[in-house]
Parts: structure tokens; sequence; C-alpha cells
């Protein structure tokens, strides 16, 4: 799907023009992320963008045997049976650590030495990604403005400046061909208490403070994680209080779950274009006055990569797409 919207025919630049492309929420899965560099050749773009939530959400502990034996999740394997199931493991976005005996039984009462352990994979998982980053992007100089999401832990921020191919920085402006992109990674209270969240009031505080450093609205990029409140981009499932989905009538109840402070900065500045994730579900586009909004949505576990390609033309948004593969 291609959508085409116009701002202002007066204060199109046709010497100015970007190709982006976007995605969020790879929570660890290796082969959403090397799909993501590849798309990012394959289309010719100018930037790749990250919307945060880079870091998984599962490890899983394998316990080494001996003589060539591994305990799995209660299965016996060999080896190789191993490093295939290793290759699934990455492809999902599923941490795991190989542990002797007493390292299982140790960690298994011991809460600070799971979080070391999870610690440890995240990093490893994210030097990873910046090495196969690297390599196959040497040759095409694409940069890759990343942000931290909800679920990313702060110290991911050190490890993402090692590399320069890497542009982070969580309230900066980046110039990108007279294009300013701006990122923000909190979003508003959450049923799971993640890592990064903040009350409404304390996001439009931040918020307030990062868009006042732009020069031109009409060429803002915002790469905000959340997404703006009561638009297609946050709708998800209504919880009960033991937070399960709440069904009636066979059909899960849907609600509105995004931010209301990211949609009030939205309405007050008047942004080119709103970049956002967090919701899984709710893939979808949106416009608040003339900015558009955009959610590419997230199949992480499955392998898919979601990302929306998007080509703008001086204050045009010349057109949008949704990519799944």
């Amino acid at each position: 799907m291609v959508s085409l919207f116009k701002r202002n025919k007066h204060s199109l630049n046709s010497s100015t023009n970007l190709r982006l492309l976007f995605t969020s929420d790879l929570h660890a899965s290796y082969t959403v992320f090397k799909k993501f560099i590849n798309a990012g050749k394959i289309y010719k773009v100018n930037a790749l963008i990250i919307g945060g939530d880079i870091a998984g959400k599962v490890l899983l502990p394998i316990i080494d045997l001996g003589n060539n034996s591994y305990n799995v999740q209660e299965k016996i394997v060999t080896s190789s049976e191993l490093n295939s199931l290793i290759e699934r493991f990455k492809s999902e976005g599923t941490y795991y650590a190989i542990l002797s005996k007493g390292e299982y039984e140790e960690a298994s009462q011991n809460k600070k030495a799971q979080d070391e352990l999870f610690k440890k994979a995240i990093i490893e998982t994210l030097h990873e990604w910046i090495k196969i980053a690297e390599e196959r992007l040497k040759d095409y100089k694409i940069p890759i403005f990343i942000n931290l999401g909800n679920d990313d832990p702060e110290y991911l921020f050190d490890v993402l400046k090692e590399s320069e191919i890497f542009k982070v920085g969580e309230g900066e402006v980046f110039d990108l061909n007279g294009y300013e992109i701006v990122s923000y990674g909190y979003v508003n209270p959450t049923p799971w208490n993640t890592f990064r969240e903040k009350k409404e009031e304390d996001i439009y505080s931040d918020l307030s403070k990062i868009v006042s450093k732009i020069n031109n609205y009409s060429k803002a990029i915002y790469n905000f994680h959340a997404p703006p409140y009561n638009t297609n981009l946050d709708n998800a499932p209504l919880l009960d209080e033991n937070l399960k989905p709440i069904i009636r009538g066979g059909e899960i109840v849907y609600t509105h779950v995004g931010s209301k402070s990211i949609r009030k900065i939205i309405e007050e500045t008047k942004p080119l274009l709103g970049l956002h994730g967090h919701i899984h579900e709710s893939r979808g586009f949106d416009k608040i006055n003339n900015t558009i909004v955009i959610n590419p949505g997230s199949e992480y576990s499955s392998g898919l990569l979601h990302a929306a390609l998007v080509v703008l033309e001086g204050e045009f948004i010349k057109a949008h797409q949704f990519i799944l593969g």
C-alpha cells in the first residue's frame, strides 16, 4: 500500500529529498535485524531508523551435561542439534546461556546471577548486531538512527555509542540532508513496569525541552517509541485485573493505550513525520493535523520484518509504504 500526502505546495524544494526505512520492536531477533539491514540496501535508502525495543525478553538456560549432550527445556540433544536450536533461538529473539549443572543450580536460586546472565546476553547480541551492520553497510554509507524503547536497559546506550554507524542520542537533534530527527524512548505507564516508563506529565516536560531545539518543524521527524493516543497506531487488547485480554461476544476487546503527551506535542508543533512502535499488533498510519504518523507493527518472534519505507521531498511526504517480509 502506497499513500500520497501533500502539505504546502509552495514549500516544495525538489532539490531536497530523502528515502527512509523505519522499523521498531525487533526484540533481539537476528533474522529481523538482518532483513532490515538488507532491505535498506535494496530500497536504496538514505537512512535506516530503529524506533526502540531492541532487547529480548526471554533467556533460556541450556545445561551442559558433558559427553556431547545438553539439556534444553527437558530435552536431551547433541551439540549438532543444539547448534540448530541456537539458530532458531536467535531468529525468535530468545537469549540463551550454556551452563554447567552447578552454574544452573546456583543461578536458579540467585536473582542477581540471572540478571547478570541476561545483561551479558543482551550486550553480546548487540555487539554482534553492530558487527553485522558495519560489515553489510560499509560500502553504502547508510547511517542507522537508533533509540532505546521501554524494554531496553539504559546501559545499551553506551554499547551503541561504540559504533560510528549507529547515530544514538536521546533528545539530540540530528541533521539528515536538511531534515531534523529527534528520538525519545520513554512510554506512558504500562501494566508490566518496564525499564523506561514515565508519567504523562513528565513525558510532556521532556518532549517540550527536546522539540524546542528544532529549527524547522515542517521538516522535523519524530522518532518517538510510544504512539500518539487515540490513533490507528495504539490499539491493544483491553486487559482484566489478571492481565488477560477481555473477550466479549467471542471477540477480543481493544482500547487505545498510546501517549496523550506525544499526541499533544505533535498537535502543538506539527512536525512533518512521526515514527512510532511499541504496540506490536497496531500496524497502521494516521494523520494528526497534517502530520503523518506511522507504526509498522512487529512480529519479531516469527522472524518477519515489519518496516515502513517513507519518501520525503521538501516539506512533502511523497509516499509511504509498509513492507512485510
